[in-house]
């Protein structure tokens, strides 16, 4: 099966002195899915519904059936691709999905890189190196049909050649058993994706556009292309996807049930999933005391932006709130990214309504958005952001949107520059490729890659001083 996800790239707590571990930098990953006559992108985008979904797209290609990922390279005997029979047509003539009774074709290697290619054609974008062009593209496709690929690591070592050919340093393959550890970013914890589909009546209806084949709710009787109508008897239809995302949460081994209808015009079916939510908790939190002990400090460190990151900051915030901090510091040092939908909703917490977060943009009219915030802040006070130069990706969305909308003040070193948005995509067996698909600018236009982010102090600047900043940062913008 195949999955395309949205990351960005990945620290903890001692105010000033943190020791910096050094992680590799992540890819901002979208997974997303993406049907034709040839070939089905799966992206495992989890967070980005509507303007950058990050949503676990899992969808199969009408020809083709798929398998989860796997932590070998040994393939599997093929599952029945999962059809959608979408057309309500009424008589008796009416025909059922020509896939539902076709037999699943064989997986080829040359297949393999073929779809390596598709993905890379569809929706690569070059906007450093300048490599690629249309034409070039295509003739490293003729160089495939022609060539004999004997094995499946052959064919793993032909997809690396071929994406390293474009000098893009986020553009890589996975291993099935690198692609398997995607999973943490499954943002429901059941292994589906949900995306905002148009109804009929002007307004929308959320929908299975992907699962995990046998996962949890695969195996529970959720199928591609079933609307999600109720989680827990909790009618969710105008909820927005990431919303009903949160409620499928829940701790490792607990059961949810779903209420789903098959397709367009099938039944309606109560179903109850066992969680196997992957992802372990990135925050961590306490209050410090400063003035003596007359001023309380919420200190919340967010190490990465994976399925728990949002739900839980909201737990720390709160907390913290109730335990009476008037200042807030959040710890994005060494903090590599993560799914951007999560960083997108983080940010919320801290900006107006209306407020700019970020821009993105794609050769997909999917990543050419404006992306603005659509609730109330659930936090007012001061903060302080904790930045250093492995502070990338959706931290450096996060970063930015508090720092140009005169919510925060940025405190440590330079950022570390990446602006560039990648897709996670699963290959049929098993394997993946994560691709460049976009990239984002902050709310004042500024390009992240390459540049970074220069912060406001070098050095742990005083409360009033971060006051008197955040106040003229503020009369500036207003006048």
């Amino acid at each position: 099966m195949r999955m395309t996800l949205l990351l960005h790239h990945n620290t903890p707590f001692s105010l000033l002195t943190l020791p910096s571990p050094s992680p590799t930098l992540k890819p901002t990953t979208v997974v997303r899915t993406i049907n034709n006559n040839n070939w089905a992108k799966k992206a495992l985008v989890h967070l980005l519904t509507g303007a950058l979904s990050l949503n676990l797209l899992l969808s199969s290609p009408s020809s083709l059936a798929l398998e989860s990922p796997s932590a070998t390279e040994t393939l599997t005997p093929p599952a029945p691709a999962v059809s959608l029979y979408d057309d309500c047509r009424q008589g008796d003539d009416a025909e059922p999905p020509e896939e539902a009774d076709k037999e699943p074709q064989t997986l080829t290697n040359e297949g393999i890189v073929e779809e390596a290619w598709q993905i890379v054609n569809d929706s690569f974008l070059d906007s450093a190196s300048h490599r690629w062009t249309p034409e070039n593209w295509l003739r490293k496709r003729e160089d495939i049909l022609t060539t004999s690929i004997q094995t499946r690591s052959k064919a793993h070592d032909m997809i690396r050649r071929m994406l390293a050919s474009l000098g893009d340093p986020y553009t890589r393959f996975l291993s099935p058993a690198e692609f398997s550890k995607m999973a943490r970013y499954d943002m429901t914890g059941i292994g589906i994706n949900l995306r905002e589909v148009p109804d009929n009546n002007g307004g929308v209806k959320l929908k299975v556009l992907g699962l995990i084949l046998d996962g949890p709710a695969h195996t529970a009787g959720v199928r591609q292309g079933d609307e999600v109508l109720a989680v827990n008897g909790v009618d969710v239809r105008g909820k927005s996807a990431f919303e009903v995302s949160s409620l499928l949460q829940g701790p490792n081994e607990t059961s949810v049930t779903i209420e789903v209808k098959h397709g367009n015009c099938g039944p309606i079916q109560s179903l109850e999933v066992q969680r196997q939510l992957v992802a372990r908790t990135p925050v961590s939190y306490r209050l410090e005391q400063i003035d003596n002990g007359t001023t309380s400090v919420g200190y919340i460190r967010l190490k990465e932006f994976n399925a728990l990151a949002r739900k839980d900051l909201v737990t720390a915030m709160k907390r913290l709130q109730e335990m009476g901090a008037s200042y807030f510091i959040l710890d994005l040092r060494d903090n590599l990214g993560g799914l951007v939908q999560a960083g997108i909703e983080i940010a919320k917490l801290f900006l107006n309504e209306g407020e700019m977060i970020t821009s993105t943009v794609g050769r997909d009219p999917q990543y050419q958005n404006t992306i603005v915030t659509d609730t109330a802040p659930l936090v007012t006070a001061p903060v302080i952001v904790l930045v250093n130069n492995k502070t990338a990706s959706a931290s450096e969305i996060v970063a930015s949107a508090l720092h140009d909308n005169c919510r925060a003040v940025l405190v440590g070193e330079r950022t570390f520059g990446k602006g560039l948005i990648q897709s996670v995509f699963e290959l049929h067996d098993g394997s993946g490729v994560v691709v460049t698909i976009g990239k984002y600018v902050t709310p004042k236009f500024m390009d992240i890659n390459g540049n970074g982010i220069e912060p406001d102090y070098r050095n742990f600047p005083a409360w009033n001083d971060v006051i008197k900043h955040l106040s003229q940062c503020n009369m500036h913008r207003q006048g």
